[in-house]
């Protein structure tokens, strides 16, 4: 069977024996909304859970959008005007509105990038600020967590009357799902507050996991900083495989993000009846899979369906290479994922390392090989997880191994997908 895989801008093309095919883990197809402006415009004068937005701007004098970087595909430019329109039309000067990039530990966006966010009209006509979150002068300290969480939150984003945050909701490696509180406690937050986060004290909990919302420690903590930074409005979206928008959540936003949860688990989740040997996963093609640190997410995603001992082959084009050169020191540095993992747990945190942590998961679990026409055979040679040249090439060192009759399962949006083992019997019942 032929199966065109999301890689790079263009996406990848591959065929899959037939008997040994147990399933293409895809999205369902939600149909997208006929008018997703017009959903927008609704949910910002009927949000959920609280006042029309119109109403949290005649209360306020300064506002802080916060919109996400380019490692997330989000529709700005569907979802941006009306909200800069109502906070206007609703006694907001411009000048004291600011659109900031919740870059997290990410680097600032290229011209070029900031225009595919916010668009050139956007971009010249408001303040827009990258947060910095290396730069402790540019934050402010607001306590520490129940947890011992130091919180440091950006300035600008804390100097604001009314704080906004404008994301989609999609499954996430770490929190469960992305959105909502995320883009305050982490997009928006100081490095020591970041680095806690991502800490062995949060990932080595088994609840950190793609889909894992009710008894996630690290879900409950971003909700416990985001309330102590202040959130006081949430748009978000849901998206199908082609990136047209599916739902619009907004309003108060626990009762937005829970809602936008509840709805994406709905059509992202895919399940096989049983662990398979080999799984062919990606990162979801650009912007997703641009660096080696992006494209960790495709791992992780498969964990639950392969097999103890498995092989996931991981089509991810890289084409900006490792990632940071703090990541990319650390991910050449170990020989092994054990050594990694001993390492980790014996150190202070460091930056990127959380990344790596979820890459030692995988490859403690399964065979990992990585499919990159963007990394280097230098850089390849030093991870420690292994490489083909294609998938073809790779899913024949698979059938050697696991036998000609391994099973394989697809999943060709990566980390857009949720998937599951469910048995028959539990099947029917859900």
């Amino acid at each position: 069977m032929k199966i065109h895989l999301a890689y790079g801008k263009e996406g990848l093309d591959i065929e899959v024996p037939d008997r040994n095919l147990a399933k293409v883990l895809t999205l369902d197809a939600v149909p997208p909304l006929e008018s997703p402006a017009d959903a927008v415009w609704h949910s910002l004068g009927q949000p959920m859970g609280s006042p029309p937005l119109g109403e949290l701007a005649r209360r306020a004098k300064r506002a802080c959008v916060v919109v996400c970087d380019v490692t997330r595909p989000v529709p700005n430019s569907i979802l941006l005007p009306p909200v800069m329109q109502t906070l206007e039309d609703h006694g907001i000067q411009r000048q004291d509105i600011t659109i900031l990039i919740a870059t997290g530990l990410h680097r600032p966006s290229t011209a070029e990038e900031l225009e595919l966010i916010l668009g050139p009209a956007l971009a010249e006509r408001y303040t827009v600020m990258h947060h910095r979150a290396r730069v402790k002068e540019e934050q402010i300290f607001l306590g520490e967590t129940a947890r011992k969480t130091p919180v440091y939150i950006d300035k600008a984003y804390c100097a604001a009357d009314l704080k906004i945050t404008i994301g989609f909701i999609e499954p996430h490696l770490m929190a469960g799902f992305s959105g909502g509180r995320k883009m305050t406690a982490i997009g928006c937050a100081g490095e020591e507050t970041i680095k806690t986060l991502h800490s062995p004290l949060f990932l080595d909990d088994p609840r950190c996991c793609e889909g894992s919302i009710d008894g996630n420690p690290l879900h409950h903590e971003l909700l416990e900083i985001a309330a102590m930074a202040g959130h006081d409005f949430s748009l978000d979206v849901s998206m199908d495989e082609a990136r047209s928008i599916t739902g619009v959540f907004a309003g108060e936003p626990g009762a937005a993000h829970a809602a936008g949860v509840h709805a994406v688990r709905g059509f992202v989740r895919s399940t096989v009846k049983e662990p398979v040997d080999i799984v062919i996963s990606t990162s979801a093609g650009y912007p997703l899979d641009l660096t080696y640190y992006q494209s960790i997410k495709g791992m992780t995603v498969a964990l639950p369906v392969v097999k103890k001992g498995g092989m996931v082959i991981l089509a991810a084009e890289c084409a900006e290479g490792l990632g940071s050169d703090t990541f990319s020191a650390m991910a050449t540095r170990f020989p092994s994922a054990d050594d990694f993992e001993r390492w980790v747990h014996s150190n202070p945190v460091e930056i990127d390392q959380w990344q790596l942590q979820e890459c030692a998961k995988a490859a403690q679990h399964a065979e990992i090989v990585l499919i990159s026409r963007g990394m280097t055979s230098d850089q390849l040679a030093k991870l420690f997880i292994h490489s083909a040249e294609n998938v073809g090439e790779a899913l024949e060192q698979g059938f050697r191994r696991y036998g000609p009759n391994a099973s394989v399962a697809v999943i060709p949006k990566g980390p857009y997908t949720l998937v599951e083992v469910v048995r028959p019997s539990s099947e029917s019942a859900t």
